[in-house]
């Protein structure tokens, strides 16, 4: 099931029929208070949360999701009437998954609803199993079979993007990611315009796994091109 949140009547019909005709149930709120009723109660598999509703704005309804411990695995895509930097940081900041612009076409948004889909089947399967064993690299210890990450003997609270992120990079040392191929490889989908989400979760990353977040030990940025991570072990 997936919820639609929005206060734009035409908005909600447009996506429940692109949705439905996927095969999607789909449930719609108009306001926040309600979204967040319909989420606890439902517990959908995916939201769509437009930032701007009555009362309640989308951010503050992402961070009661992201905070609260039955709603905060459920992925959420915000919906935008502005395409600006600082409402995507905002919103990722929050703990949003992804974010789309309005006008959207229907058939990207539907093809983030799948990414998105996708990645939470793939995170509750526990999509490292059978990979390569424990990466160590100075204070750092990565264990994908456990996923589990530990700095200074210490386990860290990472989400499941910041860790595919990490192990990503970690065992491919020295090699540089683009910002496009990250986005492609971890969130499942192609787009020029959405490479600031993964700048964001870079920097969050880093707040959690290096010492000196200004002084990066691990996480590396290639000015220009995108990410690696240091090769020295």
């Amino acid at each position: 099931m997936i919820l639609v949140v929005d206060d734009e009547i035409s908005i909600l019909e447009l996506l429940r029929f692109n949705l439905e005709q996927e095969g999607y149930r789909v449930l719609t709120a108009s306001d926040g208070q309600q979204a967040l009723h319909d989420a606890r109660a439902e517990k959908p598999d995916l939201i769509i949360l437009d930032i701007m509703l009555p009362g309640m704005d989308g951010y503050e309804v992402c961070r009661v999701l992201k905070a609260g411990k039955e709603t905060a695995g459920i992925p959420v895509l915000m919906l935008s009437a502005r395409d600006e930097v600082l409402e995507k940081v905002v919103g990722l900041e929050l703990g949003a998954d992804d974010y789309i612009a309005k006008p959207f076409s229907p058939r990207e948004l539907v093809a983030r609803v799948k990414a998105n889909l996708r990645w939470k089947v793939r995170a509750a399967a526990g999509q490292l199993k059978g990979r390569a064993g424990e990466i160590k690299v100075n204070q750092l210890v990565i264990r994908p079979e456990k996923y589990e990450v530990l700095l200074d003997g210490k386990r860290l609270n990472l989400t499941s993007r910041e860790f595919e992120l990490l192990y990503l990079m970690a065992a491919n040392p020295g090699r540089v990611f683009s910002r496009e191929v990250l986005l492609k490889k971890i969130w499942g989908y192609v787009s020029s315009k959405e490479t600031r989400t993964v700048d964001v979760h870079i920097r969050y990353l880093r707040q959690k796994v290096e010492h000196n977040p200004a002084r990066p030990q691990y996480i590396e940025t290639v000015r220009g091109v995108g990410y690696r991570f240091k090769a020295t072990r």
